[in-house]
Formats: structure tokens, C-alpha cells, sequence
């Protein structure tokens, strides 16, 4: 396995280098963006394996960071933790229910944050099946796993019978989690009409693809009068 990267997003300069300093020592690459906009630059052009996220930073809040980076498909699944000085249970809440993978509030113990990075790591971004490293072919949500080169999909390592066209409508809601789709947006994107005369099409794939899904179906969620969505939560 290769050296993971992990993007510190952070503008207090000494604190950054200080965190650098110690996960270049515990074997991380590391890069630094003192910017929301530079990193988003830098994740879209080169996804990292975690993001250290500050909260207040001076072009836009953490938060906004957050869920851009979560919309689009090349960073959504990379783990973002919160290292941040708001503390209040309310920013802790926020912070997770919009896709964070961990919370820590500054001071904080470099060791403790390197500890708290490789847990996300192996938590996020390892298949428990086969204990290889998940590449950015392969998601991987709860015991929900998809590889996109293979077109397989397991719930619990029991593989799933889906059609190409089911899988394809389920790695695209899952790659872009929290993001809504329109019936007609999916109607374009995944089966290629443009003119979305029927769009029950999409209504009745999705309901097979719940049904094949089990208890992990209700990850698909119905936003009433637009249309489907992925949680950004872990239900199951």
C-alpha cells in the first residue's frame, strides 16, 4: 500500500505545520491549504485519502467546504474530519449530520488526531472482506460495498443480483451522497432520455432496487414532489 495523503485545511500557519510535522512522523503525506476554494482545488485535482477540516476559515466556513466536496463524485467518499475550536454540542451535531466522519475540538493531542485518523481510515476506506484498500472504483457504506470496475455489488459479503441498470443508478446515487436527483436528471444521466416521458421508470427501478437492497434499501430516500436521493447517514 502507498503513503496516504492527508489534506490539512487550516489558516492558523503554526498549527498547521505542527500537525504536518507529526503524521509526515507517523508515516502520512501531507499537504496544506490555508483556503476552502484552494482546497477544494486541491481535492478535486488530487483526492486525498482524509481531509483535516477547519471550520472558520477566511473565504467560507468549513461547513460550505464540506458539502461541496460531498456533492461531487471524485470527493465524496473521502473521509473529512473536523478539527475546529467550536466546541457547542449544536456545531458537533451540524458538523456530522452533514457528512463528517469524526469531530475534534481544539487543543487537541497530535497523537490522539493521528489515532482518530487511521481509525476513519479502516473504517471508511477498507472492503472487511477481502482487507484490501477501496480505490476510487469501490465504495464502501456501512456493509453496503460497490466496485464499479466489477459491477458487484454485497450487502454483508452476500453479493447482489443487480442489472447493469440497477447498479448503475445505485453507484450514482451512492457517489454523490446527500445530493437530490430529479427523475428527469436520472432519466438523462443514467438511462440517456432526455425527454422524460415516463419518468415511473425511475420510480420502479429504484423499488427493485430497495427490495434487492433489504434493510439497507431505506439508504435510498424519496424526496417527495423532487425525487431520490443517498443518505449522508448511516442507518443501518
Amino acid at each position: 500500500m502507498g503513503q496516504q495523503k492527508v489534506l490539512i485545511v487550516e489558516d492558523e500557519t503554526d498549527f498547521a505545520n505542527l500537525v504536518a510535522r507529526s503524521l509526515e512522523r507517523a508515516g502520512y503525506k501531507t499537504v496544506i491549504c490555508k483556503t476552502g476554494a484552494s482546497a477544494l482545488l486541491e481535492a478535486r485535482s488530487n483526492p486525498p485519502d482524509c481531509i483535516l477540516l477547519d471550520w472558520m476559515l477566511p473565504d467560507m466556513p468549513g461547513t460550505e467546504v464540506l458539502r461541496r466536496l460531498k456533492t461531487e463524485a471524485k470527493t465524496a467518499i473521502v473521509p473529512v474530519i473536523f478539527v475546529t475550536a467550536r466546541g457547542e454540542e449544536v456545531d458537533r451535531v451540524v458538523g456530522l449530520e452533514l457528512g463528517a466522519d469524526d469531530y475534534v475540538v481544539k487543543p487537541v493531542s497530535l497523537r490522539e488526531l493521528a489515532l482518530r485518523i487511521g481509525a476513519v481510515l479502516r473504517r471508511r476506506l477498507f472492503d472487511p472482506s477481502t482487507d484490501r484498500q477501496i480505490g476510487p472504483e469501490e465504495i464502501r457504506v456501512s456493509s453496503l460495498y460497490l466496485n464499479r470496475k466489477t459491477h458487484r455489488a454485497f450487502v454483508e459479503g452476500d453479493e447482489l443480483n443487480l442489472s447493469a441498470l440497477e447498479f448503475r443508478v445505485l453507484w450514482h446515487l451512492a457517489s454523490n451522497r446527500g445530493r437530490v436527483f430529479s427523475r428527469e436528471e436520472l432519466l438523462d444521466k443514467i438511462w440517456g432520455i432526455q425527454n422524460a416521458i415516463e419518468t415511473r421508470t425511475v420510480d420502479v427501478t429504484v423499488k427493485r432496487l430497495r427490495d434487492k437492497l433489504g434493510k439497507f434499501g431505506a439508504l435510498i430516500e424519496t424526496v417527495r414532489g423532487v425525487g431520490y436521493r443517498f443518505s449522508e447517514q448511516e442507518k443501518v
